[in-house]
């Protein structure tokens, strides 16, 4: 199946997999290459807002929403909710059209000010062949998204390649479920495949355990106001916060 340039076929698995195309209504957003390049210079945090600074503005708006005085939780969730958004178009398309939209942070708008999932505006369709997945995403996202929260949030490269196995194996298995549901078995093949060459590669090969599904790394989610266990947690019980 081809690309159409409203990517209809995606709205049928769910919002994490949905992609808006064209040019975002309200005005313009920045693109995630803009995001991925922006620094905070100092100054007043709150002053820096959504378009100067999107990452950090997002990071705050996630810390504000769980209530967390913990930035680096905050910057864990945040690139854990846009990362899954971006494995589960890729997947989602190379498993329903056989090809992927090309996800150049260019050409990609985000509202660092939305509701989650994460809202993303695609500004032009071009189609690419499906194992271009992993450039598509690794390369052209995780690679300059972990560079900049690392550096900004002294994030620690484990957890964020933790972030994006759990967030791979979150897209898969929504896509496994959908096709079981609708008699897609060729939907269901052709994701598994991609995901297990996406887990063979150095990046991700050790952050899920294939046996048991779960991670190897916390997102710190259980350090959150009231939060718990993700159901894919590496641990059997909350650590302690001390």
């Amino acid at each position: 199946m081809a690309l159409d340039t409203d990517l209809t076929a995606l709205r049928a698995l769910g919002g994490f997999f949905e992609l808006r195309t064209g040019e975002p209504p309200n005005g313009p957003l920045p693109t995630l290459a803009q995001a991925y390049r922006a620094r905070h210079t100092g100054g007043d945090e709150e002053r820096c807002g959504a378009r100067a600074d999107p990452v950090g503005f997002r990071v705050r708006k996630v810390a504000d929403s769980v209530r967390t005085p913990e930035t680096r939780v905050a910057a864990s969730l945040a690139h854990q909710g846009l990362v899954a958004r971006l494995w589960a178009v890729a997947l989602g398309s190379a498993a329903l059209y056989d090809h992927v939209p090309d996800l150049d942070p260019a050409l990609l708008r985000w509202d660092p000010d939305g509701a989650a999932p994460d809202e993303l505006w695609l500004t032009e369709v071009r189609a690419l062949p499906a194992d271009a997945i992993g450039e598509v995403v690794r390369e052209g996202h995780l690679a300059p998204l972990s560079a900049a929260l690392r550096e900004r949030f002294r994030m620690s490269e484990r957890l964020l390649r933790g972030n994006a196995g759990s967030a791979l194996m979150g897209a898969l298995r929504q896509l496994e479920r959908w096709s079981a549901a609708g008699g897609r078995p060729d939907v269901r093949d052709r994701a598994r495949g991609l995901a297990a060459d996406l887990f063979a590669h150095p990046g991700l090969s050790d952050t899920v355990d294939p046996a048991t599904l779960r991670r190897r790394s916390c997102c710190l989610y259980y350090r959150v106001p009231g939060g718990g266990l993700c159901g894919d947690c590496c641990f059997d019980r909350p650590p302690s916060r001390h």
